[in-house]
């Protein structure tokens, strides 16, 4: 009986989906309340949508401070970071973030692998 579990747990882990932690960095975007996005030199990740989709771990998105954030909407806008996440590469979503830093405007500006940011 010993066997069989540990072949039934043996078969479980190799058939269900690694989550992998990533770090990704690139524009974080707020453009207006409960809609997030991170674009990265491969994608814009939905991180959040208002009244739909949210990543678990919103709470470690990281803060921007006065200097590292661009105002376009309100109290809305955008700045640079990079976000450990885990991430569902097909609907080009951010799962879940585990954590993140806030990064000076000019490291974005200046990286030739990002787009230029859309206001």
């Amino acid at each position: 009986m010993q066997k069989i579990g540990w072949v039934l747990l043996a078969f479980i882990s190799t058939t269900l989906p690694a989550t992998a932690t990533e770090l990704r960095c690139g524009w974080l975007k707020n453009p207006t309340p409960a809609n997030w996005l991170l674009t990265d030199r491969d994608a814009t990740w939905t991180i959040g949508a208002q009244g739909g989709y949210q990543a678990q771990g919103m709470e470690n998105i990281p803060s921007l401070s006065a200097e590292q954030f661009v105002r376009t909407n309100g109290y809305y806008g955008y700045g640079c970071a990079c976000l450990e996440v885990v991430t569902d590469s097909e609907r080009q979503r951010i799962v879940r973030i585990e954590g993140g830093e806030a990064l000076e405007l000019s490291v974005c500006s200046t990286d030739p692998d990002l787009p230029a940011v859309r206001r």
